[in-house]
């Protein structure tokens, strides 16, 4: 039987990479500034941030360098309110990237410094106490772009996804495929790795592209709803997952966004009000999303609140600057009534 994940706060760890933003002010293009700002972000950084402003105790799993770039990256973690008793140290480079915003029809640009030779890409197989880590926390997150990385990162997630499963905790598993990691024939590369994490995963993030592209189903249907409806039930069943939960995203003419969120649980969807909203940066927006489903599940919300607190948690990080989701619980509470959505606690 899947792990059904207990009621209240809890202690999640998130395992990923710590990488440096470098972002160019305004609308310029790289070629244009004269100078950059930085901070620290990833996925697990992301959302061990969201969660630990939702009120849980949060940490992150990742290996730092031992040189002042770790030590800065690791002050930032604290004072997002991140634990970082599980963060190693070794290695000499910390994975960077340059953000574009995008304007009108231009779209937004990264360009990733050679990240392969970061600290947490060249972990020794002996770096992180899996049994150690498994015993202490409650659930663990894991992330598709993190699986992209390299054999030996892979080796690490599949270990302490093992680890967990067998601590009795719960699995977190965003699929997040990003075609540019897997390189040539991505799809093929990365399918075994899929099906591997999503063996152990009891609560994921996907949607029906994933279910086409990543794991090969095939489906008659041509809108993307009735795809959904029918790939992600398989999904449930094929690897006997508790919860799985997604958005679908629409970009206007005129630069809004709008998003709609669902949860599939216990061989039933739940879609929320589809939202529109103003966009200042959208990098970060899907992490928020998942906390939000994580928080409901944990505090036990009925799925139909879980899917509204989540959505709304999504819109309000397209809200803040960088990558970090800055909600609290609060915040997303309210802007769900200033929405028209409301959740009885």
């Amino acid at each position: 039987m899947p792990n059904v994940p207990k009621l209240g706060m809890k202690k999640i760890a998130a395992f990923g990479e710590v990488m440096m933003r470098l972002t160019v002010p305004g609308v310029e293009r790289l070629s244009q500034a004269s100078h950059l700002d930085y901070s620290f972000s990833g996925t697990g950084v992301n959302v061990s941030s969201q969660l630990a402003r939702f009120g849980h105790d949060a940490y992150l799993i990742s290996r730092l360098p031992d040189n002042p770039l770790g030590e800065a990256a690791e002050a930032y973690l604290r004072k997002l309110g991140i634990g970082t008793a599980f963060i190693s140290h070794g290695g000499k480079y910390i994975g960077m990237y340059f953000l574009e915003q995008g304007f009108g029809p231009r779209p937004g640009r990264v360009t990733y410094t050679d990240r392969l030779g970061s600290s947490f890409n060249t972990a020794p197989d002996d770096v992180y106490p899996y049994s150690e880590i498994a015993g202490s926390i409650d659930a663990i997150h894991f992330c598709g772009i993190a699986l992209a990385m390299n054999d030996g990162v892979r080796q690490h997630m599949k270990a302490l996804a093992a680890a967990v499963k067998a601590a009795g905790g719960t699995v977190i598993f965003d699929c997040n495929y990003r075609p540019a990691h897997w390189g040539e024939e991505g799809y093929v590369k990365a399918r075994a790795h899929y099906e591997e994490m999503l063996r152990f995963a009891d609560i994921v993030m996907m949607n029906e592209k994933d279910a086409m592209l990543t794991l090969g189903m095939e489906t008659e249907k041509t809108e993307r709803r009735e795809q959904l409806e029918e790939l992600i039930p398989r999904v449930a069943k094929l690897y006997n997952i508790s919860v799985i939960a997604g958005t679908h995203r629409a970009i206007h003419e005129n630069q809004t966004h709008s998003l709609q969120g669902f949860m599939y649980k216990q061989e039933s969807f739940t879609f929320s009000e589809r939202l529109t909203f103003a966009v200042h940066d959208r990098i970060g927006a899907g992490d928020a999303y998942t906390c939000g489903i994580l928080h409901g599940e944990f505090q036990g919300f009925a799925p139909e609140q879980t899917v509204e607190f989540a959505a709304a948690s999504s819109m309000l990080a397209h809200t803040f600057e960088g990558d970090t989701p800055m909600a609290t619980e609060r915040e997303v509470l309210r802007a769900m009534v200033e929405s028209g959505i409301d959740v009885e606690r």
